[in-house]
């Protein structure tokens, strides 16, 4: 279904309305119609856009139409080039996937859930009516187990509401511990038939983020590897994603990984190693999928590091 949708093969669009100073200059100008055109030419059928609340939301829960009009001139220029959207929501009120951001409280606060679901009853009915160009990702990223029962209750709260609205929309929903498709197997059966399966990938963190400044403590941010020291291969991917797999067989679901990569501190080349061993996964099980990321991030697929390697990786991402 995905494929035949065109949500298969994507590229995220991070840091444009998430994750940065939200000044009127960086979303202006960090990404643009050229960027929209470019994906496009490359042979990418979406992308997906991350948006953090406080871009669309005020804080007494009203929507901001100027932050709605940004979305709208994404969904319009991703129309342009034949690109479907995935409107991701990457922060919402009382949680971030990032501990730095300070969010708190949302798995028990009424108050924030019913800002969560106005956020997403919003994009139904505004976004809703065109299943064919857009789907929802409700929530990037829950991070601690102890979240999960709160989450499949708010999860399946907000799908009602969003069906009231986009019946056909497709929604992906994602378990915890960073959306890991290990935990994956322990979410409920889908809500309907357009529900699917999300998971992140960035396996094994000791290789993709190695050097990453923004991890904690506990991981050792000197320590650098390549692919074959990082124990990771093909074989290694088959085995950690197998039970994701399963569950989505069990359930009749779709899978979606909506953000994988390899940070911009590990050699291109061996960079190319693990996206050749994961891609060849993901071709077998027809994982539909979205790279982290277009531009900069510490992962951008249109830096200048990349242009050696460019067209082998997008040959492996696209095929």
């Amino acid at each position: 279904m995905l494929k035949e949708l065109g949500f298969y093969k994507g590229v995220n669009l991070g840091g444009w309305l998430s994750q940065c100073d939200y000044s009127e200059e960086r979303m202006d100008t960090f990404i643009t119609e050229a960027d929209f055109a470019r994906i496009a030419g490359w042979g990418f059928d979406h992308v997906r856009l991350p948006v953090d609340y406080n871009v669309v939301q005020n804080e007494d829960g009203t929507m901001k139409e100027g932050g709605l009009r940004r979305i709208d001139a994404a969904v319009a220029l991703a129309r342009k080039y034949g690109l479907r959207l995935v409107l991701d929501l990457h922060k919402t009120p009382g949680f971030s996937f990032d501990a730095g951001e300070h969010e708190a409280g949302f798995f028990d606060s009424e108050a924030f859930q019913e800002k969560f679901y106005a956020i997403w009853e919003c994009f139904a009915a505004r976004y809703g009516t065109d299943p064919a160009q857009l789907a929802f990702e409700l929530l990037n990223e829950v991070t601690q187990r102890d979240y999960l029962p709160a989450w499949k209750r708010i999860s399946r709260e907000c799908v009602r509401r969003i069906r009231m609205y986009a019946p056909e929309t497709l929604i992906l929903l994602g378990s915890y511990q960073w959306n890991s498709a290990r935990t994956l197997p322990e979410l409920d059966a889908p809500y309907d038939a357009r529900v699917v399966y999300n998971f992140h990938f960035y396996e094994p963190h000791s290789f993709t983020h190695q050097g990453a400044y923004w991890m904690d403590e506990s991981f050792d941010k000197s320590r650098r590897l390549s692919f074959a020291e990082s124990g990771a291969s093909e074989a290694w991917f088959e085995d950690f994603l197998a039970p994701a797999f399963e569950k989505a067989r069990s359930e009749g679901a779709e899978l979606y990984c909506g953000e994988f990569g390899v940070i911009d501190v590990v050699p291109c080349e061996e960079a190319l190693k693990w996206f050749r061993a994961l891609c060849a996964v993901f071709k077998r099980h027809g994982v539909a999928r979205a790279l982290w990321s277009y531009k900069q991030m510490d992962f951008g697929l249109a830096d200048a590091r990349m242009d050696g390697v460019r067209g082998e990786l997008l040959e492996l991402l696209l095929s």
